[in-house]
């Protein structure tokens, strides 16, 4: 029968399918058939009729349709309840890349809503008052809990999840094998997860059997191998979900795929330094059937030996030509003997075999310092490789033998892991023999030889350029039964301390390559090349020095100006290392400027500075040249300078200019005439200062002060505790010589003082006081003011001025001043005479100095005859006098007092 089938949606006559079903019938039989809208059917009323028609060959044709049913309607929304608004369909679940309808049921025909997918508005299209439908093309998987969609009205949103599945894959790899011969194994690739709860179901069907099995593993499925000896078996794996299904085929035989067992109990024995057993077991195959395994040897992870080895139980193999002290890995896998399919999985085992004496000479080099004629050596050496150790170096021995002296052995015994020596010779020759010591020996010597004097060391130094690979260099041999070559050089710059590295080379090498991880560019490094003798003596062949990479200059000289004169100046930068710079110091730049604006001078060019300003620049190409004389300058003119090294990689960094100010053409004239001025100046000055007080004593003495005077406090004593500076007593004067007299007039001692017009012209004259005897009886008395402090030598004075008297004339003077008790002595002794005391007012006193003028008479006009003066030493008293006292003209036996007399107000010395 055939059956045509339409439906309607919302109205009967709006048909949106039609189509046919045809089945087999048969009388009373109820017949099922679905039809799944793209539109929910909760979001629309839907009408379905049908009609029949018979579809068999038995019944002749025309074959007729029968009428259409009546209308069967299928409404939903009548199972609905009062909720506003409705999203269908719920948790509808799709594939990805499918397209979905999506509708709301609105009974609020006035709310205005919105509908979104993931927060994306959507927009749809209004199928009747109440309901929305919205299309979504080619949906893509987000997540496994599904994509949202939901609706937003006046009141509570509403919405659904749509859950996506991605396409199921067709399983890849898909194959076949056995491990025992008992059961197969079929694995495959399943591709990507599907995303869903509920996985893909696989199931494995053998066609020649027609037997099936559900796979209870994704990606593995197991199958029981039959007793009859079937040997050929077609699978077919299919993969199922929930909207399609996927299958893959394969044709497998048996024995071509046997995949065994991973060996076990791999094991070593009789491991000595340079040979291994070892030892293995297999899991049995059907009958016992035969395997093949291999068994590999690896060092540092690499596989050094590979031997394969037809077994059936237990397996066993020797491994040989090993390293002592070096550990290993063996790793063993078998495969089907009968045919080849796959080897299976590997099993390892590590061991370490024994040690065994060192079997190279340690890498010996040497530094040879002389100190006062004595070598000392510092011997070094390379650890040796682990290939070359055997085992752990525990220590170095050092044998110091002296060629001159045959019995003369010095061993040393260095702990590891020191690599180095000292050891101080004298002026033999020695062989110096280093060896390395494991727990089980010594490895071969190594020798150098020394010299008990300095080799040649005035070799001249060549220049090298490094490159990438590092310094390239080459030399010539000295000597044709050289036995080889050493480089030495130093790993680090100059600046620090040497790490002494060096190369060893074969006698037929002439040249090498110099490589280090230590080299940098703008640091110089020296190499020295050495040829060893027959006798292991090194001479010195050659010395090379180069950087890696030259660089510019890193700093700039310190530059000093001098010898400055008006038209030159000599700049000088001698303390400026070039050995440490950066490269090749080839020369200097002289960079000159002037404010005045000339033009540059012969030798210079002008050039323009980074700062766009314009100067003068002189090359120096002597790198030894380390002055430089700028001349033809302008007197009183201001000049810059700025000296700066340049090497191959360009030159030093731009510093800031000095200055420097040319004097004026005759400043060095009066720089001549005006240093010896200010240097004789300068002398008497100080000559004045070293001798201030000699001129000052005299030139202006001070005045004495009497209070301060040592006298006072040597004349004092317990018999006369109450002596001061100055007493008065009484005494008898033997001259009186009178100043300022008027000429022709008579002397009187008057109390008043003689105006200035009355002395005017006058001449002085002389008033001489006769001495006088016991009975002496005169117009008043004398008294002396005796000073104690007074002690003028005698001979500051030149004359004293007084003349002899008589024995028989009393006189007031005091005799020399010798000492201090002999000044107490005569002072005590003129004393006696005293006049007594005069009554106050009745006397008028003149001050009598103590010391008498030169001559008696006319001081202006000396006299003819002068009497001979005697030296001064005496000691002269003060005294003072009555004005009105007069003296009788002297007589020949009388002398001349030293005693002047003076007017009131007046003193004369």
């Amino acid at each position: 029968m055939v059956f045509e089938i339409q439906i309607s949606r919302f109205k009967a006559s709006d048909v949106i399918w039609t189509g046919n079903y045809s089945t087999t019938v048969t009388q009373n039989q109820v017949l099922h058939w679905s039809w799944e809208s793209e539109l929910p059917l909760e979001c629309a009323i839907h009408f379905v009729r049908m009609r029949t028609m018979v579809d068999d060959a038995r019944i002749p044709v025309p074959r007729f349709w029968s009428n259409w049913s009546s209308w069967k309607k299928a409404d939903a929304q009548n199972s609905l309840g009062d909720h506003p608004l409705y999203v269908f369909p719920k948790d509808k679940l799709v594939e990805e890349g499918s397209d979905v309808t999506i509708c709301y049921i609105s009974r609020n025909h006035q709310d205005n809503i919105s509908c979104y997918l993931e927060d994306v508005l959507t927009f749809g299209k209004q199928l009747d008052q109440s309901v929305w439908a919205f299309e979504l093309k080619n949906i893509s998987f987000l997540r496994k809990t599904g994509t949202n969609f939901y609706c937003q009205g006046q009141g509570v949103p509403e919405g659904v999840v749509l859950f996506v599945s991605k396409v199921l894959e067709e399983p890849k790899n898909f194959s076949c094998e056995t491990r025992d011969l008992k059961t197969l194994t079929c694995t495959w690739d399943p591709g990507d997860d599907t995303g869903l709860i509920q996985l893909p179901s696989y199931t494995l069907f053998e066609s020649f059997s027609r037997k099936k099995t559900l796979c209870k593993h994704r990606n593995r499925c197991d199958w029981q191998v039959t007793q009859d000896s079937q040997e050929m078996y077609n699978f077919t794996l299919v993969a199922e979900n929930y909207f399609r299904k996927r299958s893959v085929s394969i044709l497998f035989n048996l024995i071509h795929g046997v995949h065994p067992v991973a060996p076990y109990n791999l094991f070593p024995k009789n491991v000595s330094a340079t040979n291994a057993t070892m030892t293995w077991k297999v899991h049995s195959i059907g009958n016992n059937s035969a395997l093949l395994c291999q068994l590999q040897l690896l060092g540092e992870g690499k596989v050094i030996q590979q031997h394969n080895i037809s077994i059936r139980v237990n397996g066993e193999y020797l491994l040989s030509e090993l390293e002592p002290d070096t550990e290993y890995m063996a790793r063993v896998r078998c495969a089907y003997a009968d045919h080849f399919w796959k080897w299976s999985e590997l099993i390892s085992q590590n061991f370490t075999t024994a040690e065994a004496a060192p079997s190279e000479a340690p890498d010996v080099w040497r530094d040879v310092m002389f100190v006062s004629g004595h070598p000392t050596v510092t011997l070094f050496w390379k650890p040796l490789s682990k290939v070359h150790t055997h085992g752990k170096i525990l220590f170095y021995n050092v044998v110091v033998e002296n060629l001159d002296e045959a019995s003369s052995l010095e061993v040393l015994s260095v702990p590891a892991p020191a690599n180095s020596t000292k050891v101080t010779l004298n002026q033999s020759s020695y062989q110096i023999h280093v060896t390395a010591h494991n727990s089980v020996g010594p490895s071969p010597a190594s020798t150098v030889a020394i010299s008990g004097h300095p080799g040649n060391e005035n070799v001249e130094e060549g220049r090298i350029n490094g490159t990438e690979d590092g310094f390239p260099m080459s030399w010539k041999p000295q000597s044709r039964n050289a036995t080889g070559y050493v480089v030495e050089w130093c790993d680090g710059p100059q600046n620090l301390p040497c790490v002494l590295q060096w190369k060893n080379l074969g006698p037929t090498t002439t040249g090498t390559v110099i490589s280090s991880g230590a080299f940098r560019p703008g640091v110089r490094y020296n190499f020295r090349i050495y040829e060893i003798s027959t006798k292991r003596m090194a001479h010195l062949l050659e010395k090379k020095t180069g950087y890696l990479e030259e660089l510019a200059p890193s700093y700039n000289p310190q530059v000093v100006p001098n010898n400055l004169t008006s038209h030159s100046f000599t700049l000088s930068w001698k303390d400026y290392p070039t050995e440490s710079q950066t490269g090749f110091i080839q020369g200097y730049y002289v960079y000159l400027k002037s404010k005045a604006g000339e033009k540059c001078h012969r030798g210079f060019e002008k050039t323009v500075l980074p700062d766009n300003s314009v100067c003068c620049k002189y090359t120096i190409d002597n790198p030894d040249q380390k002055t430089f004389v700028m001349k033809d300058l302008q007197p009183e003119s201001v000049y810059e300078f700025f000296v700066t090294p340049y090497t191959s990689a360009g030159e030093g960094p731009m510093d800031d200019f000095r200055k420097v100010t040319t004097p004026d053409e005759y400043s060095h004239i009066l720089i001549h005439i005006i240093l010896p001025m200010i240097f004789c100046v300068l002398v008497i000055m100080i000559a004045c200062y070293l001798k201030s007080q000699w001129l000052k004593d005299k030139c202006y003495p001070d005045i004495p002060d009497p209070y301060k005077s040592s006298v006072l406090s040597l004349i004092k004593s317990k018999e006369n505790p109450h002596i001061t500076i100055m007493n008065v007593n009484d005494c008898v004067p033997d001259a009186i010589e009178v100043v300022n007299k008027p000429e022709g007039s008579k002397i009187q001692f008057t109390g008043t003082r003689k105006s200035p017009t009355e002395t005017k012209g006058t001449k002085p004259a002389y008033l001489d006081l006769l001495p006088t005897e016991k009975n002496y009886s005169g117009p008043g008395p004398c008294i002396c003011f005796e000073n104690f402090t007074y002690n003028q030598a005698a001979s500051d004075l030149g004359y004293c001025g007084h003349f002899p008297v008589t024995s028989q004339a009393p006189h007031c003077p005091l005799g020399p001043l010798t000492s201090p008790e002999n000044l107490l002595k005569t002072l005590e002794q003129n004393y006696m005479n005293s006049l007594g005391e005069i009554p106050a007012g009745e006397a008028n006193l003149n001050y009598v100095s103590q010391l008498a003028s030169p001559v008696s008479g006319d001081k202006e006009s000396p006299p003819t005859n002068p009497p001979e003066p005697a030296l001064c030493s005496e000691y002269k008293m003060q005294m003072a006098i009555p004005l009105g006292l007069a003296s009788p003209p002297p007589s020949e036996n009388s002398s001349l007092s030293s005693t002047t007399l003076l007017d009131p107000g007046e003193h004369y010395h």
